[in-house]
């Protein structure tokens, strides 16, 4: 193996690695948004638990951010609860933040 196939293949496991952290960090992230808004919906304990769930299993039907968006909406509305998308978006923009931090520090 030439020096240069193994910088090569040091690149396809460090990208490999960063796209896992960051798929990790995305259901974290779907995970702490679920249980924020269920907190809203007046969910708890299991309840809020498994809202979470459906909110990072949402996350997985399309690429990008709006199936969470749309989820969280749809729900927090059918309760009469007005969250604007600006502040989900930033919600969702400090759970990531936390859940960046949580997965590098092992936890």
């Amino acid at each position: 193996m030439t020096s240069f196939d193994k910088r090569e293949e040091g690149f396809e496991r460090k990208f490999a690695l960063d796209e896992e952290q960051k798929f990790k960090a995305e259901a974290r992230r779907s995970k702490l948004l679920g249980l924020w808004v269920a907190e809203k919906l007046g969910l708890s304990g299991d309840a809020a638990a498994a809202y979470a769930k459906e909110v990072v299993i949402s996350d997985l039907e399309e690429a990008g951010d709006a199936d969470v968006i749309r989820k969280v909406t749809k729900d927090l509305t059918d309760k009469g609860i007005t969250v604007s998308e600006q502040e989900l978006r930033l919600k969702m923009g400090e759970f990531l933040a936390q859940a960046a931090i949580e997965i590098k520090a092992g936890k």
